[in-house]
């Protein structure tokens, strides 16, 4: 299929060889990828069938270069992460209608994950973790991390979770793949326990490290906490937030995977692995601890750098 009605908004990271196009008018999208493409499709329309609130995909097949496509609806130009910084007034607190608009979109998503679960397979919740937690690689670039202590918290985590229902799920959910008409960028799903999307999308912002972009409130996460857990009770299922601490554990190691620097030369990006780092140890201390983890108790990467810098002065 030919290209000239379509501009191109992007590269696509998940595949060197994809990019995105928007239609002249707007209304639909066109993805190029490969296989991991095609897979995506073939689920992003199984969503749709279970009232995901996902783009409708339109039409798919192979271009004349052998590449895969999908056009798909569009669910609008400005995810709720765009319109969030856009309605920054000089200061860093999320806009209350964001978070509304969140809330909405997740808890339709929270309400058909829980009205369709998936069958459990022997190892699911391990399965989860390897994935959602991108284990191989963190363990791989952070050795240290693959220890007895690390694995005992691991394995509290999928003992707290063992009876929570499993869903499809988006694994990588947050305001940047969120439109007030639904979810986008559905690559990285897989099977997960019911809540693991949703329950996370203002707890991980403090992982960015406060240096830009918006804070979530207290008041603003127990609001939203409890939107979803309306959700969950609306759909006969446990609330959500009583399993925030396990959801954390395993996302705070997502948090670490590919960001060991190969370039010692690059300081930043050393920094920022190793603040990562100390919010995984945080949030594990936190976990040991309580079974919980609050990320408002986390430190900026600002902070940190500080207290690096205090800690090596003589």
């Amino acid at each position: 299929m030919g290209t000239t009605d379509w501009q191109l908004v992007k590269k696509r990271t998940a595949d060197s060889d994809g990019a995105v196009y928007v239609s002249a008018d707007g209304t639909r999208y066109r993805r190029t990828g490969g296989t991991a493409l095609r897979d995506e499709a073939a689920f992003q329309q199984m969503a749709a069938a279970l009232d995901y609130p996902v783009p409708r995909v339109l039409e798919h097949g192979e271009a004349g270069d052998g590449t895969f496509y999908v056009i798909e609806e569009s669910l609008g130009s400005q995810s709720l992460h765009e319109m969030a910084l856009a309605s920054l007034d000089g200061g860093r607190e999320l806009s209350d209608t964001v978070v509304d608009q969140l809330a909405q979109v997740s808890a339709r998503l929270l309400y058909a994950q829980a009205t369709h679960p998936v069958d459990p397979d022997l190892g699911a919740l391990r399965q989860w973790v390897e994935q959602a937690g991108w284990t191989h690689n963190v363990f791989a670039e952070n050795p240290d991390f693959d220890t007895a202590r690390t694995h005992a918290a691991l394995a509290r985590a999928m003992d707290q979770l063992d009876d929570v229902p499993l869903c499809w799920g988006h694994l990588d959910y947050g305001l940047p793949n969120v439109l007030p008409a639904g979810v986008i960028d559905w690559q990285h799903h897989g099977a997960m326990p019911l809540g693991y999307d949703v329950a996370l999308a203002l707890e991980v912002i403090p992982f960015k490290g406060g240096a830009k972009g918006y804070t979530a409130t207290l008041a603003q996460r127990e609001r939203y906490l409890a939107a979803l857990d309306s959700a969950a009770q609306a759909a006969d299922t446990e609330p959500v937030s009583s399993h925030l601490g396990a959801f954390l554990l395993v996302k705070s190691l997502f948090f670490l995977a590919l960001m060991r620097p190969t370039d010692q030369v690059r300081t930043d990006k050393h920094h920022k692995w190793q603040y990562r780092r100390h919010l995984f140890l945080k949030g594990l201390e936190q976990y040991e601890r309580t079974g919980n983890v609050d990320t408002a108790l986390f430190p900026t990467l600002d902070d940190f750098a500080a207290g690096q810098g205090a800690a090596q002065r003589p």
